[in-house]
């Protein structure tokens, strides 16, 4: 397949839903709150549950995709965090450089990104990526976040338990481990896959809106370190994640799977950073530069970085690559 066809059928989707997102939000005045609530409480609850309960992925598979995801996050931290002390970053910039570096926009970019580029095998996967990365952003995310500001940041880690996603991926794995889910063409499952289904443009629309209302200025500038870390890095990091778990015998079998994982780990940098960092970060500028608007330049940086790279990207993987 070519550059353009690949560009074409797995990239232009994603970027026209964030294209529409991005023109509404410089439109009109929308509100994202309500539209992130739904997504999070309703929509993409929805999306892991069916994922997970309809999957054909073994239990291995989901294990070690869980495991992969948590090696990446902690051999990224501690990159990120060594380019960063090494480079002279100060706090509270640091902790924002390693956010946005580690953590990937594996949900309203990645989910539709790998289902355009592998089908249902790339969408189970990147829901398993984006449910595993979740839990650590709200744990180890917000101990980073925190630490250059608010003390508070226990409050944070309370969150992990009252986001939905844990829990449909608990009842997904209790169900099938029981035996007792609905078959997969039953009434009940298809609704619920109706309503995960509408989580994937409403991501990327939500997505475009917050690069619309981004104030990027001159913090261009300052995110050449986490750009780098993020687009360039990440993915090698993925792909040594893979070889060291084939080497330990616990790789991932499914090559689609293992490509998947790789491609999740090399999307642009994550939106809930910003929100973490806005929210128990120290909002002191640095050189006149604060940690919102650090991470909201990198986000913007790192999209559009992201189309030519992932392209290419998808590219070797669907040529066997990796």
């Amino acid at each position: 397949m070519s550059l353009l066809s690949i560009f074409g059928s797995a990239i232009l989707p994603v970027v026209a839903m964030a294209a529409l997102g991005y023109v509404l939000g410089r439109a009109k005045d929308v509100e994202v709150d309500p539209l992130n609530t739904t997504v999070v409480y309703v929509l993409a609850p929805a999306l892991v549950f069916h994922s997970v309960a309809t999957t054909d992925l073994s239990g291995a598979t989901l294990a070690g995709i869980a495991a992969g995801v948590t090696a990446f996050t902690v051999v990224m931290t501690v990159l990120a965090e060594g380019v960063g002390r090494l480079a002279g970053v100060r706090e509270p910039i640091l902790s924002a450089l390693v956010l946005v570096s580690v953590f990937s926009n594996s949900g309203n970019y990645g989910i539709p990104l790998s289902a355009f580029a592998f089908g249902p095998t790339g969408r189970d996967t990147a829901v398993i990526f984006l449910t595993v990365q979740g839990v650590l952003v709200y744990t180890v995310g917000v101990y980073i976040a925190a630490r250059s500001g608010s003390d508070d940041w226990t409050e944070g880690l309370k969150r992990v338990f009252a986001v939905p996603l844990v829990y449909a991926v608990a009842a997904a794995l209790a169900g099938r481990e029981l035996g007792v889910l609905p078959p997969a063409g039953s009434t009940l499952m298809e609704t619920v896959g109706m309503l995960g289904n509408a989580s994937i443009p409403l991501m990327l629309i939500i997505l475009g809106i917050e690069l619309a209302r981004t104030d990027y200025g001159a913090t261009l500038r300052t995110v050449g370190t986490a750009t780098v870390l993020k687009m360039a890095v990440a993915p090698v990091v993925a792909v040594g994640i893979l070889a060291a778990g084939a080497a330990a015998g616990a790789g991932l079998e499914n090559r689609t799977v293992a490509r998947v994982f790789v491609l999740e780990a090399s999307t642009p940098s994550a939106v809930t950073p910003l929100i973490l960092l806005i929210e128990f970060g120290d909002s002191t500028p640095v050189d006149g530069v604060t940690v919102s608007e650090f991470a909201s330049t990198v986000v913007l940086v790192t999209t559009l970085v992201s189309l030519p790279a992932m392209t290419v990207l998808i590219s070797l993987l669907q040529s066997g690559v990796g």
